[in-house]
């Protein structure tokens, strides 16, 4: 692995513990300082992935490129939506078994979303404006009420604009990013957004950073558009003052970034059965609320384990390359203490 796909990888392990801290936390926005902290968060963490996204998505004209994320991506979605369903209708107990293959279970909406951005580059990077125009479709989607979950239309319009930036984007911007000027603007920045979550965003509907309501449904009217552009705007700064902070060195946790999907999708069900027990009363009553990011580093790290990987690599990427390495690994281990035994024995010999 080169030095600069550390910075990458790092960045995508940041993040997706951001994402499993986040749900964690849902439970308890009532209380204002977690409710400021789950702002801050939900204002970059998956723009943050979904630019990061659109930036590795160069190759999408390469041949075999659409059936690749097909399998990649779009066949994982199927799949966890049947299974999702299942574990839903046993842990809520509910009376009738739907599954709901047109209308993505919780946060599978990113899989869904994210297959669609990829053919939509096949489009837009064929027109000119590129950009603009994808940023004018999130803003007027806002207006059509009958836009919502179902195929994540409403998300998938609203957050593309991001993806398409992440595609123009060039190794330079992310080295101006962390350059040393670039970390001071961005320490200023993230200090301004901390005061605006506390003073203003916090008494905004926090659906306005989901993207997938409409600017009815979320209480506004003709203005709807120019409060999902100030949107965009505090996203994007959030983005980039967290990319300038991202270390570039290789770490203990830089190798488990490749393994961002298999957290995504597994820790849905360690947050949903969390959600169904008494330990939300506990934590409220005690204020242990310290229990909640410890929570949140054990789920990431247990689902970033080699076993966790190899279990269900034939189920999220439809391969064994992970159970065939450690086979490999385990037989080369046998190999090698069997040579040593015979050069013991034989040393005893002479």
């Amino acid at each position: 692995m080169k030095t600069r796909e550390y910075y990458y990888d790092n960045a995508k392990f940041i993040l997706i513990f951001l994402v499993v801290f986040g749900h964690f936390i849902t439970s308890f926005i009532g209380k204002k300082t977690i409710e400021e902290i789950y702002i801050f968060i939900y204002l970059f963490h998956m723009p943050a992935f979904i630019l990061i996204s659109g930036y590795f998505s160069k190759g999408f004209q390469k041949p075999g490129y659409v059936l690749k994320i097909t399998k990649k991506i779009l066949v994982p979605y199927l799949l966890f939506q049947v299974i999702y369903s299942f574990y839903y209708y046993v842990l809520l107990d509910k009376s009738e078994l739907v599954i709901p293959i047109l209308k993505p279970q919780w946060s599978l909406w990113f899989l869904l979303s994210l297959y669609c951005w990829h053919l939509l580059l096949f489009v837009f990077t064929k027109i000119k404006y590129s950009l603009f125009i994808a940023l004018l479709i999130g803003l007027i989607a806002g207006y059509v009420d009958a836009i919502g979950n179902v195929l994540s239309i409403s998300r998938t319009l609203v957050f593309f604009p991001i993806f398409l930036l992440g595609f123009y984007m060039k190794k330079e911007h992310f080295l101006k990013l962390t350059s040393n000027k670039g970390k001071i603007i961005s320490a200023v920045v993230l200090a301004a957004m901390i005061l605006v979550i506390h003073f203003v965003l916090v008494e905004m509907p926090k659906e306005w950073m989901y993207g997938s309501k409409s600017y009815e449904k979320l209480g506004a009217g003709w203005e709807g558009a120019f409060i999902r552009l100030l949107y965009y705007g505090m996203s994007m700064v959030m983005i980039f003052s967290f990319l300038a902070f991202v270390p570039k060195k290789e770490y203990f946790f830089t190798k488990w970034g490749a393994r961002t999907l298999y957290i995504y999708l597994l820790h849905g069900f360690i947050i949903r059965y969390f959600r169904e027990t008494e330990l939300i009363s506990f934590i409220k009553e005690t204020g242990s609320y310290y229990l909640l990011l410890l929570f949140a580093i054990v789920v990431t790290l247990f689902l970033s384990s080699n076993i966790v990987y190899v279990m269900t690599q034939p189920i999220l990427e439809l391969r064994v390359d992970g159970i065939r390495n450690a086979f490999s690994r385990k037989l080369a281990a046998r190999k090698k203490n069997r040579e040593e035994d015979r050069k013991e024995k034989g040393g005893k010999v002479d």
